[in-house]
């Protein structure tokens, strides 16, 4: 196994996996440049080798009731309550509706659930051509699971292969992860369960650090982030690995009431950041012997984070996760796209599983940044002030949001 110094010395060809980033990004400069947001490349595909789930396993690594998975329950659904209308039919021909009641109600379900339904049926059949997917349970009616169950307002599935063989329940678990479902738990030997968010919540899937994080400055200082300022330098990761004290020169989102669910991060050594489940984390993992940004969310036990020892970036052992409501959420941009918080590295990007293309996409506001210090060292006024904080999510953030469906491949966002 390759020495974690040696993976250091150029994390980012590690980051980049199995795809020939240098035409890739020139591609995507051009799509930046036209059209403001990331854009797709030309031919770009993930390939990569998924593993199955072990049995037990759930994805994400948190209660299923969490805002960072599938939401708490929001009520059982009857066939006279007035949120009935909500439950659609799914009538798709590549999956097989076990309908033990005989009155078609696994069949029914949210939107969102039918939408990761068919992306699994699709799934299942490229996976193995001769098969479909098989649902043993949807939208139960007749209140035979758990009290909380999200079975009772139809964004819950159990789910099989036709054949029924339970060899392939590890891998199907895996495919439903890939489409999208917000939880998908290894429950039993028999079958999969996986759920989804509501259609009707009004979340909005960010990525923040929690307003009590904290920030070395260049002044030396520890600074909250609900007190970091723009034009600040703080410390992050190069792309060599190394430290650096880099400008902040805009909030990608700042709120500084709202509250939000954050997944937790402990290491050995005591480091803890607190971040929204979207955001991206760099994690090593020595088993894979991968270094590589994953989303906050799918961090696992014994992966290991880049922590601040004395102005050096080394290795810490996760040692506990766990899910934390705070008050608060904070998503600065600094030059090189990365942040040290808590003492942990960290990116400044989330919502997009590739810190290339995430910070590619934001190449024209470090632009707007540079020509803004050039004005200033030339004595010419700048038309704002360089300390004024956007409140809520910055204009440009808001503009790569709406159009990231139509220039990111879907396997790279977050769901």
């Amino acid at each position: 196994m390759c020495n974690l110094k040696d993976i250091l010395r150029n994390p980012i060809s590690n980051v980049i996996r199995n795809t020939n980033y240098g035409l890739v990004m020139l591609l995507l400069l051009v799509e930046v440049t036209l059209a403001c947001g990331p854009g797709r490349g030309i031919g770009y595909k993930r390939q990569r080798k998924l593993t199955p789930l072990v049995f037990k396993e759930h994805s994400p690594n948190m209660p299923e009731s969490t805002y960072g998975a599938s939401r708490p329950n929001e009520g059982a659904i009857s066939r006279d309550s007035p949120n009935f209308t909500n439950l659609v039919p799914n009538y798709n021909n590549d999956i097989v509706f076990k309908d033990d009641e005989g009155t078609g109600a696994d069949r029914l379900m949210s939107q969102r659930c039918k939408e990761k339904l068919n992306n699994l049926a699709i799934s299942v059949l490229n996976e193995w051509p001769s098969l479909k997917l098989r649902v043993i349970e949807s939208w139960d009616e007749d209140l035979q699971h758990g009290e909380h169950s999200l079975h009772y307002e139809g964004r819950a599935v159990d789910i099989t292969t036709s054949d029924r063989d339970r060899a392939k329940n590890g891998m199907l678990a895996r495919l439903a992860v890939e489409a999208g479902f917000d939880w998908v738990y290894y429950e039993s030997k028999n079958f999969i369960h996986c759920s989804v968010k509501p259609d009707s919540a009004s979340y909005r899937v960010s990525g923040c650090f929690s307003g009590d994080s904290t920030v070395t400055t260049s002044t030396g200082e520890t600074r909250r982030m609900s007190e970091l300022e723009v034009g600040e330098k703080v410390l992050t990761m190069t792309s060599s690995g190394e430290t650096k004290y880099s400008e902040v020169i805009l909030f990608m989102d700042r709120n500084a009431t709202q509250t939000e669910e954050f997944v937790r991060i402990e290491t050995d050594g005591g480091a803890t950041l607190t971040v929204t489940p979207a955001h991206l984390i760099l994690v090593w993992n020595p088993t894979k012997n991968l270094l590589d940004y994953v989303f906050a969310d799918k961090v696992q036990l014994d992966d290991f984070v880049l922590v601040n020892i004395n102005g050096s970036l080394e290795p810490r052992r996760v040692k506990n996760l766990s899910v934390a409501l705070s008050k608060g959420i904070y998503a600065p941009l600094t030059t090189e796209g990365t942040i040290v918080v808590n003492s942990v590295a960290a990116s400044c990007y989330a919502l997009i599983n590739s810190q290339s293309i995430a910070h590619w996409s934001l190449l024209p506001m470090r632009i707007a940044n540079s020509i803004s210090h050039w004005f200033s060292l030339a004595g010419n006024e700048v038309s704002s002030s360089r300390n004024s904080i956007e409140q809520g999510v910055h204009w440009y953030a808001k503009s790569l949001y709406k159009i990231k469906d139509f220039f990111v491949p879907k396997d790279l966002l977050y769901h």
